[in-house]
């Protein structure tokens, strides 16, 4: 996203995916007034870090279809990715 201020619909968006946008949109709506700043900037991160890893992940396609090997300096942190989704996901979170 570019130097707009986020709001609902772009987090929606920015989520890049159905069922999470779901719950992003029923977070925000059940969050009492008192808390709903916090929500929202909970999935302003969420979205932030997905659109990052989007646009990394296309970086990295163009790359590879272009026949160039991985960036300079890239660190292959596969396992660490892994172990972390699936820590993530044995508490259910996003």
């Amino acid at each position: 996203m570019s130097d707009q201020p986020w709001t609902i619909e772009c987090i929606r968006g920015a989520l890049r995916d159905p069922d999470l946008a779901q719950r992003f949109l029923s977070e925000i709506n059940k969050a009492p007034a008192h808390q709903l700043l916090h929500v929202f900037a909970k999935w302003e991160r969420i979205a932030k870090n997905r659109q990052a890893a989007f646009t990394e992940n296309q970086e990295i396609i163009a790359r590879e279809q272009r026949g160039e090997g991985p960036a300079e300096g890239s660190i292959d942190v596969t396992e660490r990715v892994l172990e972390e989704a699936a820590r993530i996901r044995s508490r259910g979170a996003a």
